[in-house]
């Protein structure tokens, strides 16, 4: 083992520990690395890409059809899902390094840009995967709150009808979104997260399941609506104008609900080392990415084919359906249940990230590093308690400041997910697979990667478009209908 793992407070805190049944701590207690024994299995890792990827964005895939139509709408979400898998199995050969087996391990998105490109990549990389993770907390406590706000909307609306003005404010719902995050929070890592991400997973099948059979059931009524081979048609449902960058949103929202990179060395930082982790993390993403597939395409297209070029931007929070109250209602609490796991799947990188920072920093202030236990085997950490909580309330606040803020995470997204999802790792599996230059593999995977380039250029500009639109109206902390 080296010196360095050697020097590193989590070996010499776990190390120390006393050992059980007669066997050495290092094989009880620690990995290869020094580091607590990792426990993740295919089905955890499953369960954190399905929460991570699935999102309440699957509800909001019937409008992005809408816009693109019959061709072009479940041709862009084949694509998409391909790239995604292709660059995550990619991705998971770079954990460790040198090789993809035997070399060393790299905790981070961060670490592993260093083992294989390093220079000023390496902070190109952290402040696109930190600055997209921040973005998804703020936009998370956003749409939490607006499912909760639409409970108390539909049962408004049953009670005094579709048409009732039913005004509730969302900013309570948002301070109770980031006070059970606040409890959340305090799950020291990713290793312990796997119950969460697990019920979340659940939650986000119930609801997308509800919404698809919502849709299935308008269609058999014979309630659907207009549909056609291009999407809405310019003159009759949208200007010319509004064609272009409704497209555009449309193309940016299906790109970036695939994208699960920014957390995907994390995961795999969990997982046992035998069989080895970056081939449980390809038959991981395999699961992961066909299963929301094959979701968003269910949801998508016959989301479409209910409500055709009208389609909703989300048809359960945007009350597409207003009845069965209670199913609209279950289904809502479902979406606000997974957003508090699919919060911590991408806040943990972040918590991870400053903590290691202070421990390497301050590795002798007890207020950073000692652990107090509590019950069983929960420790507290009285730095992970203050800047968690900190971290969750000033989210909350930017949420409550700036609701639109879906449209800064558009924007951030588009600005992320040709890094972190496409251009890092071709780079990496050029440089480790030391690919000839020129050579028609190095041909393809850069022509791959120019064209997605393009995409995150255009999905860039209809948020910006969206964004200066909303801006315009915007009244802060006002109660919308």
């Amino acid at each position: 083992m080296s010196k360095e793992y050697q020097k590193n407070p989590l070996y010499i805190e776990q190390t120390t520990e006393a050992p059980q049944s007669g066997q050495s701590p290092s094989k009880k207690f620690v990995d290869d690395d020094g580091r607590e024994k990792r426990t993740g299995t295919l089905l955890t890792a499953s369960a954190h890409i399905i929460t991570a990827v699935i999102g309440s964005g699957v509800l909001s895939l019937a409008w992005a059809i809408a816009q693109l139509g019959w061709v072009a709408g479940p041709a862009v979400l084949m694509a998409f899902s391909f790239i995604t898998y292709f660059t995550s199995t990619l991705l998971a050969d770079t954990y460790r390094s040198p090789g993809p087996v035997h070399g060393n391990r790299n905790y981070t998105y961060m670490d592993v840009v260093r083992s294989h490109l390093g220079g000023v990549k390496v902070q190109l990389c952290g402040l696109a995967q930190y600055g997209n993770l921040v973005g998804v907390t703020i936009g998370y406590t956003i749409t939490a709150s607006i499912s909760m706000v639409a409970v108390e909307r539909s049962n408004c609306f049953h009670k005094n009808g579709h048409n009732y003005k039913c005004a509730v404010s969302n900013y309570p719902f948002m301070a109770i979104f980031a006070v059970i995050q606040i409890i959340f929070s305090q799950i020291p890592n990713f290793h312990k997260l796997s119950w969460l991400s697990i019920v979340a997973a659940i939650m986000s099948f119930a609801y997308s399941s509800i919404g698809l059979a919502l849709s299935i059931a308008k269609v058999v009524g014979g309630g659907h609506e207009k549909t056609s081979l291009t999407g809405t048609e310019v003159g009759v449902d949208v200007s010319g104008s509004e064609k272009v960058w409704r497209s555009f949103q449309a193309i940016g929202d299906i790109a970036f609900a695939y994208a699960y990179s920014t957390v995907l060395i994390e995961i795999q930082d969990t997982l046992k080392s035998q069989p080895p982790e970056n081939k449980v993390m390809k038959r991981a993403s395999l699961v992961g990415v066909t299963t929301t597939t094959a979701f968003y395409v269910l949801c998508g297209c016959v989301g479409y084919a209910a409500f055709g070029n009208q389609a909703p931007g989300n048809f359960l929070t945007g009350f597409g359906f207003y009845e069965p109250f209670w199913l609209i209602d279950f289904a809502n609490v479902c979406i606000a249940i997974h957003l508090i796991g699919a919060y911590q799947v991408f806040a943990q990188p972040i918590f991870g990230f400053v903590e290691k920072m202070c421990n390497q920093k301050w590795p002798e202030s007890k207020f950073i590093t000692k652990e107090y236990a509590l019950c069983g085997n929960f420790n507290i950490n009285l730095f992970r308690l203050v800047w968690r909580t900190l971290y969750v309330i000033v989210t909350a606040l930017v949420a409550m400041i700036f609701p639109f803020f879906n449209d800064f995470l558009g924007l951030i997204g588009a600005a992320s997910f040709y890094p972190l999802t496409v251009y890092f790792p071709i780079e990496m599996h050029i440089a480790q697979t030391k690919i000839p230059k020129y050579s028609f593999t190095w041909m393809w995977l850069k022509i791959l990667s120019w064209a997605c380039l393009v995409v995150s250029l255009v999905a860039a500009a209809g948020s910006i478009q969206g964004l200066a639109q909303h801006v315009k109206t915007y009244k802060p902390f006002k109660t919308e209908n």
